[in-house]
Formats: C-alpha cells, sequence, structure tokens
C-alpha cells in the first residue's frame, strides 16, 4: 500500500544515514584527537582508568625531579669528603715526617693546623639547597618513587645517612670510671692507663644515649660499639646493650690471656681480666652525640703520641663515608633510570587504551565516507515515490 502521509522507506533511509554521519563524526574526532576515548562519555570505565595512571606518570615525574635533587645533594658531600680525605693523608705524611729525630715539628704542626682549617671550610661549604650531609649527625630523606596499592598512594623515600666529618667534639652525654683510678668524666677525651699482668680492671659505663661511640682499646687492638636508637629505646638499658656487646668482641678477639666479663647486678660495668703474662695498655674513650668523625683534630699534633693511629681511623672513617655517598649515589641513579622506564611503560599502557588505531580509522572514514553518499541516494529515492502515485491520478 503507497501512502502520501507515511514513507517507510524514506524514514529507514533517513535513520540509516543517521547512524552512518554518527560514526562518520566519531571517526572524524579520532582522526583529529588522536584518541578512541577522549571523554568519559565515549567509555567511562576506561577513561578513568586512563585518568589515574596519568595522574601516576605527573607523580613520577615530580620523583624524577626529587631523584635528580637528591643526587646533586649526595654528590656534593661525596666529593667533599673524597677531598677531605686527600687531606687527611697529607696530614699523615706530616706526622710520619715528625717521626724523624731532625724534624722540625713546629712547622709541621703550622702546615698540619692549615689543613685542617681548610677542612674546616670544606665541611661547612659542602651544602645543596641548604642540607649539608658532612657537617652534623642528621641524614635526610629523598622521595624515590610512588607506590599505589588499589586507590590507596603512598610516597617511598630513600634514606640518606648523614656522615659527619666535623672537627666537633660533640655534648657531653656519658660517663665512664675505672676502678683503678681511670676517670673520664668529660665527653671526647679518653682515660687511659695500664692493667697489670694478673690483674682485673672495671670500667662502668653510665649514661649511654643512641649516637654514643663506647671505644676500648688493649694493647694494639680497638673494640667499638656505637649505642642505637633502638638501644636507647624506652624500657631498653643502651649501657647494659653496649657493654655486653664490648664484652663479646674482646672475648671473640682471640687474645691468650684476655677475657672480659660483665656482671649482672652492676648495671654498665665491663671487667678485663688480663692473663696476657704482660702488663697491658688500657684506653676508654666515648664519642658522644654530635662529635664529628674527625673530632680527634681538635688541638692534634703531629708529636702525639697516637697522632698516627688517629690520623689512620679518620682516614678510614673518611673513606668509608665517601663510600657510603657513593653507594647512596649510585641508587639514587639506578631509581631514576627505574621511575624514568616505569614512566614511559605507563604512557605506553595509556596509549594502548584509549590511542586511536589510525591506520583503521583512516579505513574506517573512507567506507563510512561511501555509506554516507549511498545514505544521501537512497533518501533521494525514498523521498522521490510518493510523487509516482500522481501518475495514478493523471
Amino acid at each position: 500500500m503507497s501512502s502520501i502521509l507515511t514513507n517507510s522507506s524514506a524514514m529507514v533511509a533517513l535513520q540509516t544515514l543517521k547512524g552512518i554521519n554518527s560514526n562518520l563524526a566519531k571517526t572524524q574526532s579520532e582522526i583529529s584527537t588522536g584518541k578512541t576515548v577522549g571523554s568519559a562519555k565515549d567509555n567511562s570505565a576506561i577513561w578513568a582508568i586512563s585518568k589515574v595512571m596519568e595522574s601516576d606518570v605527573s607523580g613520577f615525574e615530580t620523583v624524577q625531579t626529587s631523584l635528580a635533587s637528591g643526587q646533586s645533594m649526595v654528590s656534593v658531600a661525596r666529593t667533599a669528603v673524597e677531598s677531605i680525605t686527600d687531606d687527611l693523608k697529607s696530614i699523615k705524611e706530616k706526622v710520619v715526617a715528625a717521626q724523624e729525630a731532625s724534624a722540625d715539628t713546629g712547622k709541621l704542626d703550622a702546615e698540619v693546623a692549615e689543613i685542617i682549617s681548610m677542612i674546616d671550610a670544606k665541611v661547612s661549604g659542602a651544602q645543596f639547597n641548604g642540607v649539608n650531609l658532612i657537617n652534623s649527625a642528621t641524614g635526610t630523606s629523598i622521595l624515590g618513587s610512588l607506590d599505589r596499592s588499589g586507590s590507596t598512594v603512598s610516597a617511598n623515600p630513600i634514606a640518606v645517612s648523614a656522615q659527619n666529618m666535623s672537627t666537633s667534639s660533640g655534648t657531653a652525654t656519658a660517663t665512664m670510671t675505672a676502678a683503678t683510678g681511670l676517670t673520664r668524666s668529660t665527653d671526647n677525651q679518653s682515660a687511659g692507663g695500664a692493667v697489670a699482668t694478673g690483674s682485673t680492671v672495671d670500667f662502668t659505663l653510665g649514661g649511654a644515649v643512641a649516637n654514643d661511640v663506647i671505644s676500648v682499646t688493649l694493647g694494639d687492638q680497638t673494640f667499638s660499639y656505637t649505642v642505637t636508637a633502638a638501644d636507647a629505646a624506652a624500657g631498653n638499658s643502651p649501657n647494659d646493650i653496649a657493654v655486653n656487646n664490648l664484652r663479646d668482641q674482646i672475648n671473640n678477639a682471640g687474645i691468650t690471656g684476655l677475657t672480659a666479663s660483665y656482671d649482672q647486678t652492676q648495671a654498665g660495668e665491663l671487667t678485663i681480666n688480663n692473663g696476657t703474662g704482660a702488663n697491658l695498655s688500657a684506653t676508654v674513650e666515648i664519642t658522644g652525640a654530635g662529635a664529628g668523625k674527625l673530632a680527634a683534630l681538635n688541638s692534634f699534633s703531629v708529636t702525639g703520641g697516637t697522632a698516627l693511629a688517629d690520623i689512620e681511623t679518620m682516614i678510614n672513617s673518611a673513606i668509608d663515608a665517601a663510600a657510603a655517598f657513593g653507594a647512596v649515589e649510585s641508587r639514587l641513579e639506578s631509581q631514576s633510570s627505574f621511575v624514568s622506564d616505569l614512566s614511559d611503560a605507563l604512557k605506553s599502557g595509556i596509549g594502548s587504551l584509549v590511542d586511536a588505531d589510525m591506520e583503521e580509522a583512516s579505513a574506517r572514514l573512507q567506507a563510512l565516507q561511501t555509506q554516507q553518499q549511498l545514505g544521501i541516494q537512497a533518501l533521494s529515492i525514498a523521498n522521490q515515490q510518493p510523487q509516482s502515485i500522481l501518475s495514478l491520478f493523471r
């Protein structure tokens, strides 16, 4: 049945043409923007995932900036410590030269004093953006990554320990006394004497706090322990922990006839028994919190009885500090490379989710343009059908 009021063919052709035009507009949008999912209405789930990933990529760009800054900061500290190590070697040369009977020790001490002043200047000047890792015991942290677990994101910092290379002697934090009359009451000063063969000596440690370094030198061997924050935590006895550790070190040293014991009823008391058959020199030293690794340079003299041993200890400390900074710097460099690769991987992942396949879009555009032309022709033909009814009335 033909009707001049309802043209079903035209309606079908029109709906088909509308669908073609809609797909054509979407394809043209993909080609112009390069994205198959450009907004939440295109695909809400994919769009939401891509936006979360994009926010992570932005965060990783900040992390890379933090790592770059951290690398520079640690590099400054490492370079300064390496230079200080060379200065300490120069001081060692002066100490060795002073061993000659004809050496002018006055001039050597004057040269050493100038080197020490230069070391102080390097320690105070080795800062990056206000952070100095070699002039205090306070370390820092560097943002190393962002960790995501579901919808929760947390910062993952990289801790950088300070290496206090200052000549500061720190503050008084502990006292140590010996029953033989040796008294050690001023921080960072050592008490010395001798343990006669066949005798014992008791050292009592009191008031130890975190970062105190307790050293006991017996003959040519030195035993030391650094009090940790965990040792000094509430409920613990840092004195007992330190003395127990020193006792074990002495007993495990393998010195024939030399033993150490700890009386549990006397907190912090270390008893040294000399059965070696010879008198044994004994030195007890506490380097308190805040003291630098080069504190021995205070009042340093090339003619000091322990000058050579002290400078050797300081050189080793400087070498260890430089190595520690080098290890951290290497870790930061590796982490920076990882974060860069991770950021690139996320960008690729986002692209696979939302980017348009341009080859496919181009082929689809050609097909849709052809369909559009055919749809227009079909609609035109359908619109002409009612005119054929006029022939029935001629």
